[in-house]
């Protein structure tokens, strides 16, 4: 049968792609230190970027990146971004990424990390240096810094820290009560200097009402926080309320089915500042 060329090149790159994911699964390492079921590490370690095996990195798609968040699988990480750029394979639990954007200041190189919790859905993600966060929330990226300070940022799930529309410490799931443990073993590092813990609600009922549920949760997870030793000078709070969806939902939907698809939306933000 008569195959053409193109269909020949193809396939074998394809190939070539899984073959390397396998191998590259045989020379797993972990550069994080001591990474939890839930997927936070009580140290976050950067490779060397000179260790990069893919063509020195990447120049990405801001929104596949934005398109990033809790729960995601490896294979949706590398349907976005690719296979990871070290030696990390399909079993590691972090995978790194060395990237490049281009702006008016040049291109500015930034790593970064996802770390994934047991079943291999990512639950942190780390930029060093911090300023390469802000690239995605701007067209126009900042010039290349020469500091070095990092930031952390967890994603939890509202449905995972409380029962739906609870709110109180003592609400709080023993799933839920885990990841805080283990955030909070990374979070007391004398390099952090400050952590933002946002809450957030899905659309159901009136916006007052949200803006203060939010508030709540964020302030539940705050006093967890202090219990597991982090000091309180360093946690501020706020309430987004319903006003940041991650998932919009048809209004029109059955209230079970609704409730269930804005499952994302309810979700508690932890943003560490710190210094690598």
């Amino acid at each position: 049968m008569y195959v053409s060329s193109t269909r020949q090149a193809v396939a074998p790159r394809w190939l070539a792609c899984a073959i390397v994911l396998a191998l590259s699964a045989c020379g797993t390492r972990h550069v994080s230190r001591d990474i939890s079921p839930v997927g936070a590490a009580a140290g976050i370690v950067f490779p060397d970027p000179a260790d990069v095996l893919l063509d020195n990195g990447t120049f990405p798609d801001r929104d596949d990146l934005r398109a990033i968040g809790t729960g995601i699988t490896k294979t949706q990480l590398y349907g976005l971004v690719g296979r990871p750029h070290f030696r990390e394979g399909l079993r590691a639990r972090e995978w790194d990424y060395l990237f490049h954007f281009r702006g008016e200041g040049g291109i500015t190189t930034c790593q970064y990390k996802v770390i994934f919790d047991r079943e291999y859905k990512g639950r942190s993600f780390h930029w060093a240096p911090a300023s390469c966060a802000a690239l995605l929330e701007s067209a126009v990226p900042a010039s290349t810094s020469t500091a070095t300070p990092r930031v952390s940022r967890f994603d939890l799930s509202g449905d995972a820290l409380f029962a739906f529309d609870r709110h109180a410490a003592s609400d709080m799931l023993s799933g839920g009560r885990e990841q805080i443990a283990a955030i909070a073993a990374q979070l007391k590092g004398s390099d952090i200097t400050s952590i933002q813990v946002t809450g957030h609600t899905d659309t159901l009922g009136s916006d007052a009402y949200n803006r203060t549920l939010s508030q709540q949760r964020a302030q539940s997870v705050r006093r967890l926080l202090l219990e597991h030793g982090v000091a309180p000078a360093k946690i501020t709070t706020s309430g987004a309320g319903s006003s940041q969806p991650v998932e919009r939902c048809d209004p029109a939907m059955p209230q079970p089915a609704r409730i269930a698809c804005e499952q994302p939306n309810r979700r508690v933000e932890i943003v560490a500042h710190g210094q690598r």
